[in-house]
């Protein structure tokens, strides 16, 4: 009887390793030394790549000041509080003395506008010029909009005073009739930020915590160590004020940003960063700021590369060159929220016939999706790179879209399995 059992465990394990091998590309893959001798390459150009360019620069990081551009360009910097209180008061003390001359008041915001960014190829991000606009109070069109930019900066004095965070959400509870809606306390926000030439950081406003990481990574938060490789399919949530975070220390080869939490969940819960050492992160759709200056700050500090894996429509690209080049929103403050030099692992365009994907798993592009994926073509951050622009092109050809998780048509672990293992091993990223 017990023979006969070991003979139908056999059996099964033998029919569990043909499905295996019977998955598209199972067979091309090497063994594991194999890939990770590749991966060490990667790591150690990296970070040959990165001292190389501290040490050609003068150990000095290239800075809008040190290049002769055309137009003025605007930048803010971290800030202590106190300095952010004086520059409010400052500024409140200017506006008193034009009210009690009999002038009125107008706060001098700098133009967000799309119209007023610059793409600046040697630092390979998008900049604010220096153009401002006028927002009088007494202008019907503006009045209201200038209430709320003074309300916004005595909350951010008393932050200031208390030395206290609050989250954006707090900051538009506080007057919720004048608000009416976050996305107006948020853009002030911004332009609050942008006028005393100060990180939105600096302001002690956070978002809500968002992103995740897990994988080869320790870091302090707030004195706190985290081992990330022990917190669970779950990950450590990214701490929303970056200066909790110090003490990064990791034997992870490199960062593998992740556009999908369901992406994220299946890698995390296959243990993928132990089969091939990897930091994993993700913001779960669009990039939030916290995200943003964590994944900088261990690219900095680890001096490790950064794949990225999106999926293959043009948010995806966008999503991409967000953290790459920066937002247009918060062009101003690019310097800090960019982490240059990332590669765009997958899901690319080409990757659909290349892996198989049947054609039920692909999705039509809608005239809305055609039209961003044109736009992001007339985009100089897209052009510097050719390899983007041909599947971009591709992809609006085609008319056909494909999100991460079409691969587990193969399997639901075949992207850990199958998928990513053959890329790397190809070193097939952009």
């Amino acid at each position: 009887m017990a023979e006969k059992r070991k003979r139908r465990r056999a059996d099964a394990d033998a029919d569990a390793d043909d499905d295996d091998d019977e998955l598209p590309f199972k067979n091309c893959l090497k063994p594991d030394p194999v890939i990770l001798q590749i991966l060490r390459s990667l790591t150690a150009s990296s970070a040959a790549a990165a001292s190389s360019s501290s040490s050609s620069a003068g150990a000095k990081t290239l800075t809008l000041a040190d290049l002769a551009l055309s137009s003025t360009c605007r930048e803010v910097a971290d800030l202590s509080l106190s300095s952010v209180q004086s520059s409010i008061e400052s500024l409140i003390l200017r506006i008193a003395r034009s009210i009690l001359g009999g002038d009125g008041f107008a706060f001098d915001v700098p133009s967000r506008s799309s119209a007023n960014q610059l793409y600046v190829p040697e630092l390979d991000r998008i900049v604010l010029k220096d153009k401002n606009t006028l927002r009088p109070f007494a202008n019907v069109s503006s009045v209201r909009k200038s209430t709320i930019t003074a309300r916004i900066l005595q909350l951010i004095h008393q932050l200031c005073a208390k030395s206290i965070h609050v989250t954006k959400r707090d900051l538009f509870y506080t007057d919720v009739k004048l608000f009416q809606d976050q996305s107006q306390s948020d853009s002030v926000l911004d332009d609050v930020s942008c006028m005393l030439g100060c990180t939105r950081s600096s302001l002690n406003v956070i978002a809500a915590e968002k992103g995740v990481v897990v994988g080869r990574l320790i870091f302090s938060d707030n004195g706190d160590m985290i081992d990330c490789t022990k917190m669970g399919m779950g990950g450590k949530a990214i701490p929303p004020n970056i200066d909790r975070v110090g003490d990064m220390q990791s034997d992870a080869l490199f960062i593998l940003l992740v556009e999908k939490d369901a992406a994220y969940i299946r890698l995390a819960e296959d243990r993928f960063y132990n089969r091939f050492p990897c930091i994993i992160v993700t913001a779960k759709g669009q990039p939030d700021v916290a995200t943003r200056l964590f994944l900088r700050k261990m690219k900095m500090e680890l001096k490790l590369p950064v794949l990225a894996l999106v999926d293959s429509d043009p948010y995806g690209l966008k999503i991409l060159s967000v953290y790459g080049c920066g937002s247009k929103n918060m062009s101003y403050d690019s310097a800090n929220l960019t982490t240059p030099d990332i590669k765009w692992l997958g899901i690319r365009p080409s990757d659909l016939d290349k892996y198989k994907i049947p054609e039920q798993c692909r999705l039509p592009m809608t005239e809305q999706d055609i039209k961003t994926g044109k736009d992001l073509l007339e985009e100089d951050f897209v052009k510097k790179n050719p390899g983007w622009v041909e599947e971009l092109t591709l992809m609006v050809k085609t008319k056909q879209k494909a999100e991460i998780q079409a691969l587990s048509t193969f399997g639901f672990q075949y992207l850990s399995e199958v998928y990513l293992p053959l890329k790397l091993q190809q070193q097939d990223w952009l």
